[in-house]
């Protein structure tokens, strides 16, 4: 089943993100079975040719590969997809009209408003038709909910044809709340459960990042309602393990 039925029909899915260039690291976490994985281009260092790259190691995993942006700009929306991304994560979406943007940045006319080119994603040309029909079919929007705005906003941004499910960015919803970092405050998790509820509402799949490599925070969250999760990212995994296997052994020396 694709990722977009998945989402439709409000199915539990667990991803991951992706910061380390290395197709390696991708073919791994592909491998070991999460529904998806986040190419991340706003906080590494990842160029659009290594996206490619690793784009084409996920498809060969059918592993749908979903490229967090560093804006809202129909230019890089465009170069992305035309790279073969399944769909893209949008961050700071603050209004409806930021979540239109990000639909007519995805589709083309007469929905959007995409620009037309011949790149890896329409077979290099040979496939443009079938592309279009995949498009429609099977291209996924997130929108990353992270500020105070969205939240204001939220069953207005929700309600927006092609928003496909919605990602809560708590570190920065924080900092928009005058808080960053606490995550726990009551303020901060009242505006996380605003989100959850207008999702719920509106049945659109969403969720929540949980940065830490830890499966009883996962657990939480999927407890709360949440149905599309982030479960940490590649060198929050590698540190970790790296850091509590090295304990374990030194204190048995």
């Amino acid at each position: 089943m694709h990722l977009k039925s998945k989402l439709t029909q409000s199915e539990l899915t667990i991803g991951s993100w992706i910061t380390l260039g290395h197709t390696a690291i991708a073919e791994i976490m592909a491998s070991a079975g999460f529904d998806w994985l986040v190419l991340d281009m706003e906080h590494s260092v990842l160029e659009l040719n290594e996206i490619q790259t690793i784009i084409q190691v996920l498809d060969g995993k059918q592993c749908p590969a979903i490229v967090r942006l560093t804006s809202n700009h129909p230019d890089q929306i465009k170069r992305i997809m035309d790279a073969g991304a399944t769909g893209i994560m949008v961050p700071m979406i603050k209004s409806a009209a930021d979540a239109k943007a990000a639909v007519n940045g995805m589709y083309y006319p007469p929905r959007g408003q995409r620009g037309v080119g011949l790149a890896r994603a329409q077979g290099y040309g040979a496939s443009f038709p079938v592309y279009q029909q995949w498009l429609e079919s099977n291209a996924v929007i997130v929108a990353m909910i992270e500020h105070v705005d969205a939240v204001n906003a939220i069953d207005a941004i929700l309600a927006v044809p092609g928003i496909d499910a919605y990602i809560i960015g708590p570190y920065d919803l924080s900092g928009s709340m005058g808080r960053p970092g606490e995550l726990d405050h009551p303020d901060v998790q009242a505006a996380i459960a605003r989100i959850l509820e207008a999702g719920q509402r509106a049945n659109k799949p969403g969720g929540i990042h949980v940065i830490e490599p830890d499966p009883e925070a996962l657990q939480q969250r999927i407890k709360a309602g949440f149905n599309f999760l982030g479960y940490a990212l590649d060198i929050r995994i590698l540190d970790s393990i790296c850091r509590n296997h090295l304990k374990t052994i030194r204190s048995a020396l």
